[in-house]
């Protein structure tokens, strides 16, 4: 499930860095992309 958010979220954010739209929209985007992937991987390997 958190892959397809992150997958969302970084495609939107190339798409608006792409179209030019949406100014710091698009770094927000991306930033919560990270954020994701850090939080999956924490969690990820806290599990195991």
């Amino acid at each position: 499930m958190i892959w397809t958010i992150i997958g969302i979220l970084l495609v939107l954010w190339l798409l608006g860095l792409v179209a030019n739209v949406g100014g710091a929209i698009i770094h927000v985007l991306l930033v919560l992309a990270i954020i994701g992937f850090i939080y999956n991987m924490v969690t990820r390997r806290s599990q195991v």
